[in-house]
């Protein structure tokens, strides 16, 4: 595969795999768990570039549970919702008017430099799960299956 091709299928896998970056991927009506699971970890908090270079991330605090994340002039809510176990976060766009839902899962390295987001596959959760019970009940079902999640994004924290 040419570099340019794989170039392209990695922006267009950034733009449709994790709402945080894109319109398109917000496509649930409800969020994954109604109240955040924990609180903001100051960690992940900062200015964030993809590996690529060419995409921008900053992830800010609103309140104490709850992040504001910049991307390429969008903004987003965001806060944990720990399933099974695992990091997921719900990811709420704020600049359309029907303000959709993303379903992300999130891991950060040890020395806190790298950010990894994957997308809920869509195929896995349909998005026409009318409450955050069902949600929730389909997430811990799949926990372990490797198709729950989308293409891996890598992030670096600028310094």
């Amino acid at each position: 595969m040419s570099s340019v091709k794989l170039a392209w299928l990695r922006v267009v896998g950034l733009a449709i795999g994790v709402c945080t970056l894109a319109f398109t991927a917000c496509q649930y009506e409800i969020p994954i768990t109604s109240a955040p699971t924990q609180k903001v970890q100051e960690r992940l908090l900062g200015d964030w570039t993809s590996a690529d270079g060419r995409e921008k991330l900053k992830l800010r605090s609103l309140d104490d549970s709850i992040y504001i994340v910049y991307y390429d002039g969008d903004l987003f809510r965001a806060y944990h919702s720990d399933i099974a176990e695992t990091p997921f976060a719900t990811v709420q766009d704020l600049n359309s008017s029907n303000r959709k839902y993303a379903y992300i899962i999130w891991k950060l390295s040890d020395d806190g430099k790298n950010l990894i987001l994957r997308n809920v596959n869509n195929k896995v959760v349909p998005k026409g799960i009318r409450d955050s019970a069902g949600v929730v009940a389909l997430l811990t079902r799949h926990a372990g299956n490797p198709d729950l999640f989308g293409e891996e994004i890598e992030f670096k924290k600028e310094n």
